[in-house]
């Protein structure tokens, strides 16, 4: 079991005013400033997670930040940074925001374009024929589309997570483009805090049920928690749409899922909450129990409670709240999750997970704007992340970047896609 050191001055329900005047009802409310600088000086929280201890500083320690990063473009010869043996090559370019491609059983590479404004709302087919490393085809292969995000070939049918649905088509191997009419099969709830319009998909591997990803509508409840119903969750259903049910819940904002091969568990990435400081709170890599309770939006890291609940802290669910495995920074946004068989890489790779981290906003000084791995021992327990891809972030002190890494995929030769979806480039990374 693991445990959690928490000084009793952050366990305290304040019961203090909202600084803003808000409804009556289940809602966060921020605190006041006496009790804002009161918790600033608390001590530090320490919690046991799977890779060892990480000790969290205490709520508004630092100043909640804005800091948006500017992008500047890549130089014609330039690419991000791998570990040595490793190339990276631009494996395609001149896209509108790709945000995440999805490989079928033949090797073609289905890129979503799509963005939180002015997106393309299309899917774009890439295949290499003659297997150089970069494609020697490009077409729409499906337009019309709302915010995609999630793909998923299943039976005959490719399936397409829109923000606000859940739509399938018919599929055939080979075709360049998709003409058919689809079909919904599921709503899902629309709109949300900040980039919380990405719903991903994952089937089970016996094909029998499909796992959809939804985030949060709301930083931490702000809005009510009545507008957060089937949301900061990972639902199940049935390959038609049937039989809804929560699988995993309490989780802000799931986006990156995948099977661990070592031990066949779900595993997900978390984009965590806002605005409590620059170190608040760590975005986390986590095996997902089925029936499991994450604790959004009232604690986080198991049993440390969120002080915008401290009018109506719901301790029951903070009993219960399961500590996330893996943190993966503050504020890196880690969005993209593929874990590697080991093919065509070294031996170390086998078996561990990437994960692209997007990068901050909400932290004065730059975090995530990057890829890590995470390695995982024989018995499929992670290790210690560390830095696989960089050189995104142009220039720190002027808060330029290059790009922004977000989905990840393993190429059939064991190579892998990097989704740079501001710069429009989707990066190849192979082994010499």
């Amino acid at each position: 079991m693991m445990k959690q050191k928490v000084p009793q001055s952050i366990l305290i329900s304040f019961g203090i005013a909202a600084l803003w005047s808000c409804a009556q009802g289940d809602q966060a409310r921020d605190n006041d400033a006496d009790v804002i600088d009161r918790l600033s000086k608390s001590e530090p929280v320490e919690v046991e997670t799977a890779i060892g201890p990480l000790t969290l500083d205490p709520p508004y320690k630092t100043a909640s930040a804005r800091n948006q990063s500017k992008m500047v473009k890549w130089k014609d010869d330039a690419t991000p940074v791998a570990p040595e043996g490793f190339v990276v090559t631009r494996y395609a370019d001149e896209l509108k925001h790709p945000r995440r491609t999805y490989v079928g059983k033949n090797g073609d590479v289905f890129v979503v374009e799509s963005n939180t404004r002015g997106s393309a709302d299309r899917i774009t087919l890439l295949r290499d024929q003659d297997g150089n490393g970069r494609p020697d085809e490009k077409g729409v292969y499906l337009e019309g589309l709302k915010q995609p995000y999630g793909m998923l070939i299943l039976d005959g049918y490719f399936y397409v997570a829109n923000t606000d649905s859940l739509m399938r088509y018919p599929y055939k191997e080979g075709v360049a483009r998709i003409e058919a009419k689809g079909e919904k099969i599921l709503d899902l709830p629309a709109g949300g805090y900040n980039n919380h319009w990405t719903r991903n998909l994952i089937a089970s591997k016996d094909g029998k049920k499909i796992y959809v990803t939804v985030g949060s509508a709301s930083n931490v409840g702000e809005y009510g928690m009545e507008r957060e119903k089937r949301r900061a969750a990972i639902l199940e259903i049935n390959p038609d749409g049937s039989d809804e049910r929560i699988y995993a819940s309490g989780l802000r904002n799931p986006v990156g899922v995948d099977w661990n091969p070592g031990t066949g568990e779900l595993w997900s990435v978390i984009n965590e909450r806002d605005e409590l400081g620059d170190n608040l709170v760590p975005d986390y890599l986590t095996s997902v129990r089925e029936d499991g309770w994450y604790g959004w939006p009232y604690s986080y890291y198991g049993q440390i409670k969120d002080p915008r609940w401290s009018h109506s802290p719901h301790q029951d669910l903070v009993d219960k709240a399961i500590i996330p495995d893996v943190p993966l920074g503050n504020h890196t946004a880690s969005l993209g999750l593929a874990f590697h068989s080991g093919k065509g890489l070294p031996e170390k790779y086998a078996g561990g997970a990437f994960v692209g981290q997007h990068g901050s906003w909400n932290r004065s000084k730059l975090s995530g704007y990057k890829v890590v791995f995470v390695p995982f021992d024989d018995e499929g327990k992670p290790q210690q992340p560390e830095d696989f891809l960089t050189g995104f972030i142009a220039d720190p002190e002027k808060n330029t970047v290059y790009g922004r890494p977000v989905g990840i995929s393993v190429l059939p030769d064991g190579s892998i896609l990097v989704c740079d979806d501001d710069a429009g480039i989707i990066w190849r990374v192979a082994a010499k």
